[in-house]
């Protein structure tokens, strides 16, 4: 209560590139995953608040400056997320058929810029490098079945590529080892209990693990426990039946590390990966991974990096620590910058799940309402906001589209994909979504 700014005070715009909100919500989470996205329910009753004002196609950096936002808002929050992808830095990453995460996901999900993406899924075995909930993302849709697939919001051309796709076994590679896996429990199962699918890992790989579970945290010792089940336990009757009906492999594996992406004989695409062996060397949280000395070569024509996203800068007025790919900040409140805040992925980097994003957002929110309330945000002085904004946009030509506009593409998009079975057909091309929008 103490924190509460007046009615008067709270007025809220919220500046999206795309002229679709709900950013990573949209696009990253996997379209078999419905019920992560109902936090749109949520974002969308913000959105319609009185004093919430939402300005897609809006590009903050280019149409609009940040110190121009500035001149027109009493604070800024900076909120963009983490568009760049961690490179491998290995030969061969620029082969044909070597993709990262980011794109992939993408390229299934609708964004615009990735809907060009096209990857080969003529081979039998891809390699995923990084073993997080995303690399266990793209794993899943690679092997689901085209029937689970096609009640989702994939995009068609995605799903018209899984349905041909060749691949039929996926390796989740890793530098580290089995306790050490980045992935969640809810995701580890869901690969376990995929349809269609059985687990192949190496037993030699598991040796000592099941001596530690007495010491490890829960959360830890149940994700190593149902790890342990899958790799090297024997399954009953019933598991036996279903593993040995299925048509595609999916594994971990674990203590390797990318030296190479090997081409084809005619140099252009990738045929396979040649990987380190290493060992650990450290325990509990200092544990680290040392090369042996030692090389395999997997054979393999998709290779997909799912090794951490980065942020970028969007604008050169900004703080910006290019080594941690992040906003300099304190609490959210940006260094050496009044009336500047950021929140999210590129406040503390590219790690969490959407509850962990938002209530780090709560706490940028915190700081901000705690600032007015000293008065070292001074909210005395009068700003025109959006006024102020659209009259440099309208200068520019650039034509911002409302919350309104926004439902006019999402009831299009949900009547398409009515007619497929789905629960929208997502628009890929942003001419397109402007066109509906000003219908």
């Amino acid at each position: 209560p103490s924190l509460t700014v007046p009615d008067s005070v709270a007025l809220v715009d919220i500046y999206e590139r795309l002229p679709v909100p709900f950013g990573l919500v949209r696009f990253g989470v996997a379209p078999d995953h419905p019920e992560v996205k109902n936090v749109i329910n949520t974002f969308t009753q913000t959105a319609q608040h009185a004093r919430c004002s939402f300005h897609g196609n809006v590009r903050v950096g280019k149409d609009v400056t940040v110190e121009e936002l500035q001149e027109a808002y009493h604070a800024v929050v900076l909120s963009y997320g983490a568009e760049g992808n961690r490179t491998m830095g290995v030969p061969g990453e620029d082969l044909a058929g070597v993709y990262s995460a980011k794109d992939f996901v993408g390229w299934y999900n609708g964004l615009p810029r990735n809907s060009e993406l096209r990857p080969d899924l003529s081979c039998e075995t891809a390699v995923i490098l990084g073993q997080g909930n995303v690399a266990l993302d793209v794993a899943r849709i690679l092997l689901s079945p085209v029937d689970i697939l096609k009640k989702t919001d994939i995009t068609q051309h995605a799903l018209d590529a899984l349905a041909e796709s060749s691949v039929r076994r996926v390796l989740i590679v890793g530098r580290r080892g089995p306790l050490q896996v980045a992935c969640t429990i809810k995701e580890l199962r869901e690969m376990v209990n995929l349809p269609g699918t059985r687990p192949e890992m190496e037993a030699s790989e598991f040796e000592g693990i099941a001596e530690t579970l007495k010491s490890l945290a829960r959360p830890r010792k149940r994700l190593t426990e149902l790890l342990l089940k899958a790799a090297i336990e024997t399954p009953g009757e019933e598991e036996l039946e279903r593993r040995n009906r299925a048509e595609r492999a999916w594994g971990f594996r674990f203590l390797r590390k990318p030296l190479e992406v090997l081409p084809s004989t005619d140099l252009i695409r990738a045929a396979g990966i040649r990987l380190a062996v290493n060992r650990l060397e450290g325990d509990g949280e200092g544990v680290r991974a040392v090369a042996t000395g030692e090389v395999e070569d997997v054979e393999c024509g998709l290779v997909i990096s799912s090794i951490g996203y980065k942020s970028l800068l969007i604008d050169p007025a900004v703080p910006f620590d290019a080594r941690k790919a992040i906003i300099p900040n304190t609490m959210g409140r940006v260094q050496q910058t009044a009336g500047l805040y950021c929140s999210g992925w590129v406040k503390r980097g590219p790690t969490g799940v959407i509850a962990t994003t938002m209530n780090d957002s709560f706490d940028t929110a915190r700081t901000l309402l705690q600032d007015i309330g000293k008065g070292t945000l001074d909210v005395s002085t009068v700003k025109p906001g959006s006024q102020g904004v659209s009259t440099l946009l309208e200068k520019r030509g650039v034509k911002p589209v409302s919350f309104s506009d926004w439902e006019k593409i999402d009831s299009e998009e949900t009547r398409r994909g009515e007619i497929k079975g789905k629960p929208r057909e997502k628009m890929l091309d942003v001419g397109e979504m402007l066109q509906v929008a000003r219908a």
